[in-house]
Parts: structure tokens; sequence; C-alpha cells
């Protein structure tokens, strides 16, 4: 069996014993892998402009916020917008900055008919460390994988 393929089941059987409504649940490197190596695979950042633009963004992503900054308000044209830009039959991978916005995307996503959602678990900068500071824990940014800031 394929690495993809594996990866491919084990993001399934963490969304199985997580109870998730959809595909599966990727660590960073896993989502970088599957970016790498499937084709039509499409990982969208659902971050908010201002932590694109202060943050950093991951080269080869769609960014469509799911949230609007300021405020953090829902973003009424995020389904059609990630209509407009992905294939619902693609594999699409969600990220945000730590897994949360990211788990209700790939859930709405699910919901309105793309078939095959992922949430990348950790997001862009994960867990807080001792210092209070994101990014040097778990995430991909810790993880080293590809990044750009502005």
């Amino acid at each position: 069996m394929s690495k993809t393929n594996n990866i491919l089941l084990a993001a399934k059987a963490r969304a199985e014993q997580m109870g998730l409504p959809y595909s599966g649940a990727l660590t960073p490197d896993e989502a970088h892998e599957l970016m790498q190596t499937l084709p039509g695979a499409r990982l969208v950042d659902v971050r908010s402009h201002a932590e694109w633009n202060f943050v950093g963004t991951i080269p080869g992503s769609i960014n469509i916020e799911l949230k609007r900054f300021p405020g953090m308000i829902d973003n009424p044209d995020f389904l059609p917008q990630l209509k407009q830009q992905v294939d619902q039959e693609a594999v699409v991978m969600f990220l945000c900055r730590t897994g949360g916005r990211s788990d209700h995307a790939a859930r709405l996503a699910a919901a309105n008919g793309f078939s095959d959602c992922f949430n990348v678990l950790e997001g862009f900068e994960g867990d807080k460390d001792e210092g209070q500071h994101r990014g040097t824990v778990s995430g991909w940014k810790a993880r080293k994988l590809p990044w750009v800031q502005s």
C-alpha cells in the first residue's frame, strides 16, 4: 500500500475514533505529504486576512476566510468562495491557527456537498508553549513545513 493510502486510512481512522462527520483528521506532516503526492488535493487556509498578512501563509494553499477580522464574524461568502475555487470531489484539507475553525470548515463543507473533507490537526501555529507563544510546540510552523511571511 502506498504512503498516500496509509495517510488517508490513518486520517479516516482518526475521524471514526473522534466521531467526526467528515472524512478525516490529518497531522500537518500528513497534509503536506498529500499536497505533494495526491493530484488535485487542496489545502484551504481558513484563517483571516490579518493572520495571513502578519503570521504567514503556506505556498500552494487557497486562502478563504471562515471568519472575518476584526470581530471574527462569519464570512457569509465562505461556501460560495469555496465552491468557486475548489472541486467538490477533490480531497480538501482545511487549516486554521490551531485546528478549531478548520474543524468547523470541514463540517460545513461536508454538509454542503464536498465529498472528501479533512481537518489539519494542530493548525498553522499549534498550542502555546510555556511562554504563551504559538508556533514552537506544534502545528505547521513548529514542524518546519514550508511557509512564507509577507
